[in-house]
């Protein structure tokens, strides 16, 4: 009779992930599908009442689901809490911001907030995780959250596409120097999602029509579809996976 082959694990019991910017949107889906799927998931937020009540509803479906209230632009508070508590197997870097507009009216204080919440937030969070996976010999999943638009350009998003375009430098970086510790390290890369955030700017039906003529399965993204990339990444079917952007973009970025 045929050997049929190993069926490759999705499940995340036993793993503990922590997701920043979590209240809502993308960050709650992925808190929610990773919680879902057997993890024991920290949200993260700045806002207490968001994420308190996203953790409640989660426990009240019967997952395994905390909050944290915390602003990753402070690294020093990220190192002192994250200290007092158990190493992470997952670590979801979702916590981001757009502040779009022409490049030649960008501020100072517009890259700023965007490199800072985007790209130095995600460096040094991440850095606190490994840190204490590597002391502790421990194999681990760091997801940053990316966009497509770290491989394309756009106009208006000048500063965003500087600071995903980082970020994908920054995972391949990492999954390169962290790989030997047995830490992965990728990339998921959304088109535009439907989202809290967005909706005001899909009321400009020539704005989502623009949108849907670059997007060749002909529909505006799901946070559920970004959500599966997220557990997939961080689970032991991605196993060999690593230094990879997984692009959801029903394929804007194929052309």
């Amino acid at each position: 009779m045929i050997a049929l082959p190993p069926i490759p694990s999705f499940r995340l019991e036993g793993k503990r992930a922590l997701v920043t910017g979590a209240g809502r949107g993308l960050g709650l889906a992925a808190a929610t599908a990773l919680a879902h799927f057997g993890a024991e998931v920290t949200l993260v937020a700045r806002s207490r009442d968001e994420i308190e009540q996203a953790a409640a509803a989660l426990t009240a479906a019967g997952f395994s689901a905390e909050a944290l209230p915390l602003d990753v632009t402070d690294t020093g508070a990220v190192r002192q809490v994250l200290a007092n508590r158990p190493a992470l197997d997952i670590l979801v870097n979702n916590a981001g911001t757009n502040r779009p507009g022409p490049f030649v009216k960008a501020s100072e204080d517009d890259y700023d907030a965007v490199f800072g919440l985007n790209v130095r937030s995600v460096f040094f969070v991440a850095q606190v995780v490994a840190e204490r996976l590597i002391a502790e010999s421990r194999p681990g999943s760091i997801v940053n959250m990316s966009s497509q638009m770290g491989h394309v350009g756009a106009a208006n998003r000048t500063i965003y596409c500087a600071s995903k375009h980082a970020i994908e430098g920054l995972t391949k970086a990492m999954a390169v120097e962290l790989g030997g510790a047995g830490i992965r390290v990728n990339s998921v890369c959304p088109t535009f999602i439907e989202t809290p955030l967005t909706q005001p700017y899909f009321a400009d039906e020539a704005f989502r029509a623009s949108v849907l003529s670059k997007i060749k399965l002909g529909r505006i993204g799901t946070v559920e579809d970004v959500a599966g990339a997220i557990v997939y990444l961080a689970s032991d079917a991605a196993a060999l996976v690593t230094g990879t952007a997984l692009k959801v973009d029903g394929g804007w970025t194929a052309e």
